[in-house]
């Protein structure tokens, strides 16, 4: 969608949302220092763009930047990957390995669903941020380390805590500055922007040149609640690439988990230039992105009678975001 992740940079990353420019800033802050950094958000909302983002705008950029998930391992395979091994440490182990701190040295570790890490883990984590130091499975040498942490998660570190499921001092040592980052279902004023970028980018891939998208197509997206955030987001636009074999997405294009039965099936038929049933003297003129998103907020408010609160609540967005919207159109 944007630049490879390995040379992606806070300042590179656009948003038209309230919420996602504070995070951005918050964001441009951290990298310009080594506080510790957690990003909270949903699945798919984008934490590990975002978590090269900050390496890459950092003093550190030139070193590594180390990926670590430990949500799913044992604690005999977390304190290998993490800290490395030595040659005979266990079973299989036949030659000496560095582990990610080692491995991030001068760079940066970071740590994806920290919240599901194990409570050994834990302290094995806390001890090397307190000292700086570690050893590696097997060995008696200490190693020194310097590294930048930065975190993900989905769910509060800090509820985690007083559920006793997550060490107090690790805590107080990982959060330096959490950043929220907002889930695609409050950002509807940027889907049409983020919608673009993924058809270029997937009709790049698919060797299809796609110019537009129906405003039906437009406002079957908009409606959705988008559970799976960017990732989902996608993955659809790659979907309904596939399955447009036109120049313009239509609504039979756009398919969602429980539509892709019933889309596959339909893949190859001939596509009509307009949509079913609609006659071709009502079709609108601009078929942009922008103006989908125009109509469709425009049409919500009229049905509910120009009720602001109940239009940004059935859109999923704040009232302050629908007045900004509103501001642009002229309601009839």
């Amino acid at each position: 969608m944007l630049r490879p992740l390995s040379k992606l940079k806070v300042e590179e990353i656009a948003t038209s949302n309230p919420a996602m420019e504070r995070c951005l800033r918050l964001a441009q802050l951290a990298a310009t220092s080594d506080v510790p950094v957690v990003l909270l958000g949903e699945t798919g909302t984008g934490k590990t763009l975002l978590a090269h983002a900050i390496h890459n705008s950092s003093t550190r950029a030139e070193k590594a930047f180390v990926a670590f998930n430990a949500s799913a391992m044992s604690d005999t395979l977390i304190e290998s990957q993490l800290f490395g091994h030595e040659r005979g440490a266990f079973t299989g182990a036949q030659t000496t390995v560095k582990g990610k701190f080692e491995l991030a040295n001068q760079g940066t570790l970071f740590l994806d669903e920290i919240a599901d890490m194990s409570p050994l883990a834990q302290v094995k984590i806390l001890r090397v941020l307190e000292y700086g130091e570690f050893e590696r499975v097997g060995s008696e040498q200490m190693l020194t380390c310097d590294v930048r942490i930065i975190c993900a998660t989905n769910c509060s570190l800090l509820g985690r805590v007083r559920q006793g499921k997550f060490r107090e001092d690790l805590y107080h040592r990982l959060n330096g500055l959490t950043l929220l980052i907002p889930p695609l279902r409050d950002r509807l004023e940027e889907l049409p922007a983020l919608i673009a970028a993924e058809l270029k980018a997937s009709g790049r891939r698919e060797g299809k040149k796609i110019t537009a998208i129906h405003p039906a197509a437009m406002e079957k997206m908009l409606a959705y609640g988008w559970p799976g955030n960017l990732r989902e987001l996608s993955h659809t636009v790659r979907t309904m690439t596939l399955f447009c074999d036109g120049h313009v997405i239509l609504p039979e294009h756009v398919v969602f988990p429980p539509d892709l039965k019933v889309a596959s099936e339909e893949v190859g038929a001939e596509t009509p230039e307009i949509a079913p049933n609609e006659p071709k003297e009502k079709e609108p003129n601009d078929l942009s992105l922008s103006k989908a998103l125009m109509r469709h907020i425009s049409l919500v408010y009229e049905q509910t009678g120009r009720n602001q609160r109940r239009s940004a609540r059935l859109l999923g967005i704040s009232r302050a975001t629908l007045a900004r919207h509103l501001r642009k159109i002229a309601p009839k």
